[in-house]
């Protein structure tokens, strides 16, 4: 069941349709960069392959070199570019190609684009969108299926957002474009190829807020990007023996929307926050300090999570006992339900 929604369109009479999440990505770039001549993309690849994942297909085609610029293999001057095009009024999308790469562009983000609204006193914006393809699954090499988000979620000045389905890719990226303020959008790659019906006329919530996806009562999952689908498929398991979990999908990390979580935990009076991220200091981290805060006398268990493991990302053939699954979401729903 999904949270009531405050935002409508309006403008967008298309029809309804099936979409991947990669392709509402593209369709919410073509968009944005239809409705303002200042949208920019640029990034490693994204003109005339179309990206690795081809979620920038026909961009370039359609809008020419200058607003769809393939860029040199260098994060730290895409960014640095982009904070420069910022500077000047244009809202560019920046693409790094694969989590483990975004690190080279780490001090452009940290140190100039985070702080430039501040720094300026409000004078300059930094309207800079950076996709980040995240997370494991695909069995790819080192440095291809890292979970950063955390990192960025401590840095003051920067939204940061994981979509977790092809509607909210579509709707949340357009929001992150139109932003003033610099956007870190993590988008799940090994849900890139996954479905659903998207109608652009219908209301949609406003990118920082989080979601529930399903309602339930002896427990809550919550949980962003590629564990929500995962969060859902446990749920759905639980059913078996008897238990009914809610579910609700962060879509923000920073800042957080926990009011959902904690209007869920006073009433199941159990959570358990998923994450591919390791967990010591991580997004999990901080959602189950503020929930145990914050819903204390509610609370029936301690808040359990679920995470990857405090060491580096495995080798493509251990990546399945490394990353959380059906099995050990449902085992920390049994440990909390044992209390």
């Amino acid at each position: 069941m999904a949270a009531p929604t405050v935002e409508t369109t309006g403008s967008d009479t298309a029809q309804p349709r099936t979409i991947t999440m990669a392709k509402g990505l593209n369709m919410a770039m073509r968009a944005a960069m239809e409705r303002d001549p200042k949208v920019l993309v640029m990034g490693e690849d994204i003109g005339k392959l179309g990206g690795v994942f081809r979620v920038t297909d026909g961009l370039q085609k359609d809008f020419g070199e200058h607003r769809v610029l393939d860029t040199p293999l260098a994060e730290s001057g895409i960014i640095g570019a982009a904070i420069g095009l910022a500077m000047r009024g244009f809202r560019p999308v920046c693409e790094i190609q694969f989590d483990g790469f975004i690190f080279p562009g780490f001090d452009q983000i940290v140190s100039q684009l985070s702080k430039l609204h501040f720094r300026s006193q409000g004078k300059l914006k930094a309207p800079v969108v950076i996709r980040v393809p995240f997370g494991g699954g695909i069995g790819a090499v080192e440095h291809h299926s890292e979970s950063p988000e955390s990192l960025f979620a401590h840095v003051a000045g920067l939204k940061v957002v994981a979509c977790s389905n092809p509607v909210d890719a579509y709707w949340m990226l357009q929001q992150a474009i139109d932003s003033d303020d610099p956007v870190l959008f993590f988008e799940p790659k090994r849900r890139y190829w996954e479905k659903a019906e998207l109608d652009p006329a219908a209301e949609h919530l406003p990118m920082g807020s989080s979601a529930l996806l399903r309602r339930g009562s002896s427990a809550t999952l919550a949980a962003y990007g590629p564990m929500v689908k995962t969060c859902l498929d446990a749920a759905n398991a639980a059913t078996e023996d008897g238990n009914e979990l809610e579910v609700v999908d962060l879509r923000s990390l920073s800042p957080l929307d926990l009011g959902p979580v904690a209007e869920s935990v006073r009433r199941t009076g159990r959570l358990i926050v998923v994450s591919e991220s390791p967990p010591e200091s991580s997004v999990t981290s901080e959602v189950a300090a503020r929930i145990q805060q914050e819903c204390f006398y509610s609370l029936e268990a301690p808040v359990m999570r679920v995470n990857g493991f405090d060491t580096p990302y495995p080798p493509s053939k251990l990546e399945d006992g490394y990353l959380p699954d059906l099995d050990r979401v449902l085992d920390a729903v049994d440990r909390s339900l044992a209390y």
